[in-house]
C-alpha cells in the first residue's frame, strides 16, 4: 500500500462495496426482464443494503465521494471478494437462490478482510480490517437468518443454474 495505506484501504473498501452495488442493481434489471420480479426485489434490496455499507465508508472518512485512486484494483479471480458472479444468476432463480448467492459474496469478503487482519498491513490498516471482517461476519448471519425465512428449492429447481 502506498503513502497512506489506510487511505487507501478505505477507497479500497468502498470499491469492493460499490462493484456489490452495481452487481446487485445489474441482476436486479436482468430479473425484471425475464418478470422475475420476486427476485427482481431482492436484488435491489440488496443492492441498497450495499449502498448503505459504501456510504458508511464515506462517511467515516469524510469524502464526499471517492478519492482518486493511483491504480485500478486487481482482484484475484477478476472481482471484488464481494461480487456475486455473474454467472450465477439465471432467469428461474428464487428468493434461496439469490440469498445463496449473497451469502457466498459476504463469506467472500469476510475472508478477504481477515487475510488483511493476518497479514502485514499496518497496524491502523489491520484495525479496520478486522472491523469489517466482523461486520461482514454479521452479514452472514443476518443473510442466514434470512434464508431461513424463505422456501429452499425443490430437487428440480435446484439446478436451474444450467438453464441459462
Amino acid at each position: 500500500m502506498a503513502k497512506d495505506a489506510f487511505a487507501e484501504f478505505m477507497a479500497q473498501a468502498y470499491t469492493m462495496e460499490l462493484e456489490a452495488v452495481e452487481r446487485y442493481a445489474t441482476f436486479a434489471e436482468q430479473l425484471e426482464v425475464h418478470n422475475n420480479k420476486e427476485v427482481a426485489a431482492l436484488f435491489r434490496k440488496l443492492s441498497q443494503i450495499e449502498t448503505l455499507h459504501a456510504k458508511k465508508i464515506l462517511d467515516e472518512m469524510g469524502w464526499p465521494s471517492l478519492p482518486p485512486m493511483p491504480v485500478p484494483y486487481a482482484w484475484e479471480g477478476g472481482e471484488g471478494p464481494e461480487t456475486a458472479p455473474q454467472d450465477e444468476i439465471h432467469y428461474l432463480m428464487t428468493p434461496w437462490h439469490a440469498l445463496q448467492l449473497a451469502l457466498q459474496a459476504e463469506q467472500r469478503a469476510a475472508k478477504f478482510y481477515e487475510a488483511i487482519v493476518a497479514g502485514k498491513a499496518p497496524k491502523k490498516v489491520r484495525a479496520a480490517a478486522a472491523e469489517m471482517a466482523e461486520e461482514e461476519h454479521e452479514h452472514v448471519r443476518l443473510i442466514q437468518q434470512w434464508l431461513a425465512s424463505v422456501p429452499k428449492p425443490g430437487r428440480s429447481e435446484e439446478h436451474t443454474s444450467e438453464l441459462q
